[in-house]
């Protein structure tokens, strides 16, 4: 059932129709915020097949593999700071239909109310504002694949036929979810549910019905995701705000130098950028606008990181614990302009239709990964082919990899899983409402242990999907175990074959196309900064645009210097461009007068240096 963003980032199914740990964007709170890809850091060289890179900038034609990362895979990271939020959430929306089906001794059913409870996993960072709309399009999106699977199933049962709408309904789940950077758990949980209910046996007279249940479960889970807003209606922007301030207090305690400087430069600006994407989705109040003067001091630590004080940084996120008032910096310039989200920061996405295209090969690899790992899985005689399907769907991220990293976590965590299985089960067949209470726990264990590492999260997640089958009537361990064992190997080889076969070739030109974007942004900043009356709001716009070029620049180049085989990236270019960016960035803030005690008429300078 699990996974985080993004960021993007940007960014964790469970039951026989969703028990399957979420993908999620690398990098992110949840899904795969254990490890960085291979990529050269920026502040280093670039090298090109082990030569220097090219000084024009330009990509070379040789082509280049790359190395796939076994160290480090399986290493444990820090919680998610929100970890209970998801785990308790789930609970509350699972718990309450599943006893209820007990109770009327139709727990057959619970595939269906499952379906629309693990709705509640999703948009956990989100303002209320924002999460009110998403969650109802993840609700209907999840009732679309169900429709659709639930169909196919009544009119059909050549599972060949089946096993291709599954590939074709997860190549879809991955695009859009990609596209509009839902986060976690991203398509995995989506995928698992229409996976599983094509295999379910139907009739075109219950599909009306069956769906009418998920329907209703995720009504109630969209309540549930929308109750702690009673309690903390500003928690999302007080959290991301928080995170902001730590990883510009980090970057500040390098003092701008050092073997970490880039590193943490990067990850700081990418807080700030999400954190100013968080406040502009949230209702126009006086604490969002007392969280915007925070965020400007993040954004002042990223520019003179020697002149920052890191300890005041931390203190200030420590104090957006809680409910009670937001701290005020008392040496911030007070700029109406700057402050006020009249002048929202605008980052040019394209329309939706517009992003589907550079997904294009994530999307391919989903569709012949999971038809052919669901194929593979038929041939063996297999009774339940969508477990390889959605083995094969929960691998691919955002480069090859990353892809290879998970999948490497995923067998390690179904490996352990099953014989988690083999010691629960025992228990479980003592009474169904043991059987009920055992997957509730292990629900919260999946998000609890989720962005930890994924591998941890599907400990839990494995035994839990196994048990689930077992709702409608008992079945034969010995026979789950062997069945699970052996989708979950099909599905990681023949999904990470599909993988290599389909190349990402457009990794490289979207590189090429964020570096323009990066130097077109810059050239604006900086000839409002040549001027000595730019207009209003102008200078202030130009910045927040370069500033979302950079964070989107970082998060490029990062998928694809862990892409397969391509020509070799512009690395010294991108280094390059980052570090010209940030210097405009730091004289923007300058000319803007927010570094207290500075000459604000050196921006221009600082440019020109």
């Amino acid at each position: 059932m699990s996974s985080a963003t993004p960021q993007d980032p940007s960014p964790a199914a469970r039951s026989a129709t969703a028990a399957e740990p979420h993908g999620g964007q690398p990098g992110g709170k949840h899904g795969g915020r254990h490890g960085e890809p291979p990529g050269r850091r920026s502040g280093q060289p670039g090298h090109h097949n082990g030569r220097p890179g090219c000084r024009s900038g330009r990509r070379c034609g040789q082509r280049r593999g790359r190395r796939l990362p076994i160290a480090g895979v399986l290493r444990l990271g820090r919680p998610s700071d929100i970890w209970f939020k998801p785990a308790l959430s789930v609970i509350a929306a699972v718990a309450p239909p599943n006893l209820v089906l007990l109770a009327l001794g139709r727990l057959d059913l619970a595939m269906y109310t499952m379906a629309g409870s693990l709705c509640a996993l999703y948009a956990h960072n989100r303002p209320y504002a924002a999460r009110a709309r998403i969650l109802a399009w993840v609700v209907l999106g999840m009732t679309a694949g169900l429709a659709v699977a639930l169909l196919a199933a009544a009119l059909t049962d050549d599972t060949v036929v089946l096993v291709t709408v599954g590939a074709l309904l997860a190549a879809a789940q991955k695009t859009v979810c990609d596209a509009t950077r839902l986060g976690p758990p991203a398509n995995v949980v989506l995928t698992f549910i229409s996976s599983a209910a094509l295999f379910t046996p139907q009739t075109p007279g219950q599909v009306p019905g069956h769906l009418a249940l998920a329907l209703a479960a995720g009504a109630w889970a969209w309540l549930i995701g929308m109750a702690p807003g009673l309690l903390r209606p500003h928690g999302p922007e007080r959290r991301a705000t928080a995170h902001a301030l730590n990883t510009a207090a980090s970057h500040a305690a390098t003092g701008g130098t050092g073997d970490d400087h880039a590193r943490t430069r990067a990850a700081a600006a990418a807080a700030v950028h999400a954190a100013w994407q968080t406040l502009l989705t949230a209702r126009a109040t006086q604490s969002r606008r007392a969280l915007e003067r925070l965020v400007v001091r993040a954004e002042i630590a990223l520019a003179a990181p020697a002149d920052t004080d890191p300890a005041r940084l931390r203190d200030w996120a420590r104090d957006l614990r809680g409910t009670g008032p937001v701290p005020r910096p008392d040496d911030l310039v007070d700029d109406d302009e700057l402050l006020g989200v009249e002048a929202e920061l605008s980052t040019g996405r394209p329309p939706l239709w517009l992003r589907l295209g550079p997904l294009a090969p994530i999307a391919a690899r989903t569709a012949l990964g999971c038809a052919l790992a669901g194929y593979a899985s038929l041939a063996l005689g297999i009774g339940r082919p969508y477990w390889a399907l959605v083995t094969a769907a929960s691998l691919y991220q955002a480069n090859l990899t990353l892809t290879w990293s998970r999948g490497i976590q995923r067998v390690v965590g179904n490996l352990v899983g099953v014989l988690a299985f083999a010691a629960l089960v025992p228990l479980a067949h003592l009474a169904q409402v043991a059987l009920v209470l055992i997957c509730l726990a292990l629900n919260f264990g999946a998000e609890a242990l989720i962005s930890r590492n994924y591998w941890l999260g599907s400990v839990c997640v494995t035994p839990m999907a196994l048990l689930i089958t077992e709702f409608a009537q008992v079945q034969d361990p010995g026979r789950l175990i062997t069945e699970r064992l052996v989708d979950t190997l099909v599905g990681a080889v023949v999904g990470f074959v599909a993988a290599v076969a389909v190349t990402n070739r457009r990794a490289g030109d979207r590189l090429g196309h964020a570096l323009t974007a990066v130097e077109r942004a810059r050239e604006q900043a900086a000839r409002l900064l040549a001027e000595p009356h730019p207009a209003p709001g102008a200078l202030e716009s130009a910045r927040r645009g370069l500033a979302a070029a950079l964070v989107d620049l970082r998060a490029t180049a990062d998928a694809a210097s862990g892409e397969w085989w391509q020509r070799a990236l512009p690395e010294e270019r991108v280094v390059a461009a980052e570090q010209s960016g940030h210097r405009t960035l730091a004289a923007t803030v300058r000319r803007q007068g927010l570094l207290l005690g500075r000459d604000a008429s050196t921006g221009a300078e600082d440019v020109r240096r």
